[in-house]
């Protein structure tokens, strides 16, 4: 065996001098006996190769090569021949170690599962849903390659569309109400829709059509209606409007409620009443003329003297009375009862004539046809320009009393007739 003993340096402080020599010394136990021989590790050995050239961490768990050393229990071996033998060498021959200071390893992505379709991309009828899905299972990272094919995918997705209501084309309009306007406003007439271009549809529900299925006009292009008239109120009766005898007073009413108008019937009817009234005073009645008589004969005024015939002057008389004076009324205006006139009395006498005018022409006898012809004629009238006109001192015009007898030479009933031949005229069919 081995024993070992140490020594200290003892030396005094003031002693500036160091030791000399070793502060421990070994020296072989003397024996009598083989002792076991231990054993004892020898160097290790160099490391290894890394067991990879990269280090993986992909699966969650780091995974990184390691290396090796070794060493052997040969420095010294163990006594395997000695009482008791040599004990085995303490610990273990290899040491191992991870090759952390590597790269990490290329990590390639790969596909997450596909996600639930996607929300279809029309709300009805035929869309798209998209499905995707991640490269992250696991996510390429150090280099590593991306997944390869489509992140997304589409399918096909149809549902059932909504109809919405929509109006039917306007029927024709129906029959005014009335075949014409009457006095407050116009008949009116309707036409219809339908919601039915298409339907709404029930399921899924679609909206119904917006606005009215009716609608409604004024007969504005008939004729108005005829009005008949209608009788007023009458009017009051004013006071009575004499103050004497008997009075009428006057009631009016008017066509206007309503009044005629379009064609109407005028009101049937009187459209004024009156009522007698009286006041029980007698009216002054003025007198009033009676008519003329008829003139007299004509006659010479003084004796029994004859002016038939001749032109010695006579005179003529008529006349009138002042009738129904009554109640101190005033009497007839005007002058005298009697009216008197100077005259010249030709009752059958001859007198010498002269040719009125020419009358117009007649009509063409025959009317048509061959030889038509057409006459006038003209009349002897008395010519009294052999008579004073104008007799007595007041220098009065004298007429002529009596009818006499024209005289204008040898013609039939003292008249003459022209005939002419028609001309231009037309040829009867």
């Amino acid at each position: 065996g081995i024993r070992k003993r140490k020594r200290i340096c003892s030396s005094p402080a003031e002693c500036r001098s160091a030791c000399s020599g070793p502060s421990e010394e070994t020296d072989t136990c003397p024996t009598h006996t083989t002792c076991p021989v231990h054993g004892g590790w020898s160097d290790w050995s160099n490391w290894s190769q890394c067991s990879g050239s990269c280090i993986d961490d992909q699966r969650g768990d780091v995974i990184a090569p390691s290396r090796q050393r070794q060493r052997t229990c040969s420095s010294p071996a163990p006594s395997s021949d000695t009482v008791p033998p040599g004990d085995g060498c303490p610990g273990d021959g290899v040491d191992v170690q991870a090759c952390s200071q590597l790269p990490n390893c290329p990590v390639d992505g790969s596909w997450g599962a596909w996600s639930p379709p996607g929300k279809c991309s029309a709300s009805c009828g035929e869309g798209l849903q998209l499905s995707i899905r991640t490269c992250d299972q696991p996510a390429p990272k150090y280099g590593g390659r991306f997944c390869e094919g489509q992140s997304a995918q589409s399918s096909s997705c149809h549902s059932v569309c909504a109809v919405d209501g929509s109006w039917s084309g306007w029927s024709s309009w129906g029959e005014c109400s009335s075949s014409c306007i009457p006095v407050d406003r116009p008949p009116p007439r309707t036409r219809h829709r339908s919601c039915s271009n298409p339907p709404p549809s029930s399921n899924p529900p679609g909206k119904g059509c917006h606005g009215d299925d009716s609608q409604t006009e004024n007969c504005n292009h008939l004729p108005h209606c005829p009005v008949d008239g209608g009788w007023g109120s009458w009017s009051s009766f004013p006071p009575c409007p004499v103050t004497c005898g008997v009075g009428l007073q006057l009631s009016l009413r008017k066509c206007d409620s309503p009044a005629p108008k379009h064609g109407g019937e005028p009101c049937s009817g009187e459209e004024r009443r009156t009522n007698v009234c009286t006041t029980n005073v007698h009216c002054p009645v003025d007198g009033v003329w009676s008519d003329w008589s008829s003139w007299s004969s004509c006659n010479f005024p003084f004796g029994n003297r004859e002016i038939r015939c001749k032109q010695n002057s006579g005179s003529q008389t008529r006349d009138r009375q002042c009738l129904h004076r009554a109640h101190n009324g005033s009497i007839c205006s005007g002058d005298g009862l009697t009216d008197r006139r100077y005259c010249y009395d030709v009752t059958g006498c001859y007198v010498k004539g002269s040719w009125d005018g020419w009358e117009p022409w007649n009509y063409c006898n025959p009317p048509c046809g061959g030889n038509p012809r057409r006459a006038r004629k003209r009349k002897c009238k008395p010519d009294f320009s052999d008579y004073r006109p104008y007799v007595g001192r007041l220098k009065e015009k004298a007429t002529f009393f009596g009818d006499p007898i024209a005289d204008c030479g040898a013609a039939p009933n003292n008249e003459k007739i022209q005939v002419e031949q028609c001309l231009n005229v037309p040829a009867c069919t």
